[in-house]
């Protein structure tokens, strides 16, 4: 349930309702958006009279909502969110873009490629310090050295550092790593999104290969529901019966999820097709149907990359998508 107050509600009045809910035995979220101020009451809302709530003199509308994520709802949060990220953010007219290896393999390599990535204009230094693969016999990523490589080069360069997190005994690693990467396969993960809800680190939450929207949405919600509101959905692409590309990228999930919520939203072109040569078209497309931002993998030698080089951009075809993403932001109205 929702109550949208009137224009001119003063902060003694919206303290003096929030007291009164939370007496109920009710959490409150409030949003204060560019036209209205929204009260989120947030539980069993079945013992509030809803007519006594319109009634009352500071409140414009009550609604209640039918949908279980609350948090992630844009009824509560009208307004897009904007999540800070180091010296950047992500959200709103902010587009951001995050580059880098899909594995860290050495600190020469991740240093040459977050070099090469900011400036063709990447905001963020992507790379995988731990890395899920679906064979145990392949790389599974330099781990605490990856991390450290990655601060390094954020050291050297500026670049926030976004990398993957699979368990959360992990966390003490992740002090310095600016953005939480939560994968596809780690998406309905409950226990560590409660764990990642306890941190107040931006979260970049991917969709699992099989999942729909309300679930990534009721994903977030774990995370949110701990009081970590910082949360970025990634679209990566899905499982379907096209043998073509790697998986299929849902890009009607962006505005969707836009309508629905009020997070960022970014996507993962080189995931979502596999294949090189198609991450350009795709970003492109991405930009066009709203998207917050990309996640793209760039390699210096993708030929002999540890993991996914038939996906990864080398950084002089990284620099060309990067001016024609430009390009088709200028077209749109964009910064």
């Amino acid at each position: 349930m929702i109550a949208v107050l009137k224009p001119g509600t003063t902060d003694a009045q919206i303290e003096n309702l929030s007291s009164w809910i939370k007496l109920q035995g009710l959490d409150v979220h409030l949003s204060r958006g560019s036209l209205h101020t929204v009260i989120g009451l947030v539980g069993d809302t079945s013992k509030i009279d809803a007519d006594l709530l319109e009634s009352l003199e500071i409140v414009e509308s009550v609604k209640r909502i039918s949908e279980p994520f609350k948090s992630a709802n844009r009824k509560f949060h009208p307004d897009d969110s904007v999540i800070s990220v180091g010296n950047t953010s992500v959200g709103g007219n902010i587009f951001a873009v995050m580059a880098g290896p899909c594995s860290v393999e050495s600190e020469a390599q991740v240093m040459e490629i977050a070099h090469a990535v900011k400036a063709a204009g990447a905001t963020m230094l992507r790379g995988g310090a731990f890395k899920p693969r679906t064979s145990p016999y392949d790389f599974q990523g330099l781990k605490a050295d990856g991390i450290e490589i990655l601060i390094e080069a954020k050291k050297e360069t500026g670049l926030p550092i976004v990398t993957e997190i699979m368990n959360a005994n992990h966390l003490p690693l992740f002090e310095e790593v600016d953005v939480i990467q939560v994968g596809a396969r780690n998406m309905q993960n409950f226990e560590l999104l409660k764990e990642l809800g306890r941190t107040q680190k931006p979260i970049l939450l991917k969709r699992g290969l099989a999942n729909t929207l309300k679930e990534l949405l009721m994903s977030a919600e774990y995370i949110m529901a701990g009081g970590n509101e910082n949360v970025i959905l990634c679209e990566r692409g899905i499982r379907t019966f096209e043998t073509y590309t790697r998986n299929t990228l849902d890009l009607s999930a962006v505005p969707l999820l836009h309508e629905l919520s009020h997070l960022p939203v970014i996507i993962d072109p080189s995931h979502a097709t596999g294949v090189a040569r198609l991450v350009k078209p795709m970003a492109l497309a991405a930009v066009a149907c709203g998207a917050n931002g990309l996640m793209i993998e760039v390699h210096n030698d993708p030929a002999h990359a540890l993991c996914d080089g038939a996906q990864s951009l080398t950084p002089e075809t990284f620099a060309d998508v990067m001016a024609s993403v430009r390009q088709v932001r200028s077209a749109l109205g964009g910064n």
